[in-house]
């Protein structure tokens, strides 16, 4: 199952991986390790919530003015 994954910077150091269709949030200091526990939490929240996915995840951005 491919899910997605957003990875922000932490400001205590490190980075804090999320993961929009489950919900699931955890961190780690490196990439690798954040994205290691995030696969780890959502494998286990998949266990008690299956989740029935719909098609690929898509991912974009987009900008708002600094002043917003």
């Amino acid at each position: 199952m491919e899910l997605s994954a957003v990875l922000t910077p932490a400001p205590e150091g490190g980075y804090v991986a999320f993961n929009p269709e489950t919900g699931t949030t955890t961190q780690g200091e490196t990439i690798e390790e954040a994205l290691a526990n995030l696969r780890e939490a959502t494998a286990l929240y998949l266990e008690e919530f299956p989740l029935a996915v719909a098609g690929r995840p898509l991912l974009t951005t987009f900008d708002v003015p600094e002043h917003a």
